[in-house]
């Protein structure tokens, strides 16, 4: 005889104990922007509820973020000054290493996850060095391993490369293992699409390309089975999470990609997404509370073990009345 599921969809606690996704506020990610100077705490006007920090202003973000029940921040920095080859990024006074510093000598128990790219703090916007009007992959292997072991000097907890130079995760993780950091873990944003939901993203960062696009090293969006391939090489190199970014249109990849690999597989909620469901919200089009639990829950359900959000501090709340 089959059991209707009508039974325990009728009575709420019933529901929890049969529901098949379960979220945990454990398992979210808040991304911070650092940006250089002094009390400095500023409104993000292409994301809604979002702001830009000082290292000296981090405190103050990061004692929210622990009471709501979150544990883990992924750092982005903006510098004063950029370059050509990104030296802001590797300085051992940079804005990133400022921010891991005063946020670990404050709070010891938050999990400092940072960005490693150069696309914030080149000049031109891309995400490596360029050499003749072209991003040179080799060239940038070695910047993108100061950058990370810049990182763990300051106190970082985890280095997640984000730039899809070919090579990188092994370049970075060659770094650590020299320098003993080699009980530091790598999550690479393994499967990082060329997206036009990154725009609130890069207003907030100041990293738009000045010529040309990212598709050169970024995923074609319409490719599946290159996603699996390029998580493979990663776990390969030495990644110990993998990412799959944006999350909303990628569904799919996050499944295949949990098929695939035994490590865990974290999606990041990418800002275009958080913008949109904002933006319709505040017009009554949705109900904005109810779409960010749907979609938080499709990304676990899809096979997410790891969630990078820009309303993680809402969804732990959302979490704790049991909405999601």
């Amino acid at each position: 005889m089959l059991i209707r599921p009508r039974r325990l969809r009728e009575n709420k606690i019933l529901r929890e104990l049969a529901a098949e996704t379960k979220v945990s506020a454990k398992a979210l990610v808040y991304p911070v922007f650092i940006r250089e100077g002094a009390n400095i705490e500023e409104a993000v006007p292409s994301l809604p509820g979002q702001s830009r920090y000082s290292p000296d202003r981090l405190p103050v973000i990061i004692e929210k973020t622990l009471k709501a029940g979150v544990n883990s921040v992924l750092l982005f920095g903006i510098p004063e000054h950029k370059d050509e080859t990104g030296k802001a990024a590797y300085a051992e006074n940079g804005v990133v290493q400022q921010g891991i510093r005063e946020i670990k000598r404050r709070f010891p128990e938050i999990h400092v996850i940072t960005d490693v790219c150069l696309c914030e703090y080149t000049s031109h916007g891309h995400c490596g060095v360029v050499n003749s009007g072209a991003v040179d992959n080799d060239a940038t292997l070695p910047l993108l391993a100061k950058t990370a072991l810049s990182h763990m000097y300051a106190g970082a907890d985890m280095a997640a490369p984000s730039d899809m130079m070919d090579g990188r995760v092994a370049a970075i993780r060659e770094a650590l293992d020299a320098n003993g950091f080699a009980n530091k873990p790598i999550m690479s944003y393994s499967a990082k699409y060329s997206s036009a939901f990154y725009g609130p993203f890069r207003e907030a960062a100041g990293s738009a390309p000045s010529f040309g696009d990212r598709k050169g090293y970024q995923m074609d969006y319409r490719n599946k089975r290159e996603a699996v391939k390029e998580a493979l090489l990663d776990i390969e190199e030495g990644a110990d999470i993998v990412m799959v970014k944006p999350a909303m249109a990628y569904l799919d990849v996050i499944s295949m990609i949990r098929q695939a690999v035994s490590v865990p597989v974290a999606a990041y909620s990418v800002s275009g997404e958080y913008a949109m469901i904002k933006a319709a919200g505040k017009e009554g089009l949705i109900d904005e509370e109810s779409a960010f639990c749907e979609l938080a829950a499709g990304i676990f359900r899809a096979g997410a073990d790891i969630l990078i959000t820009y309303n993680a501090l809402e969804l732990a709340g959302w979490i704790k009345e049991g909405r999601i």
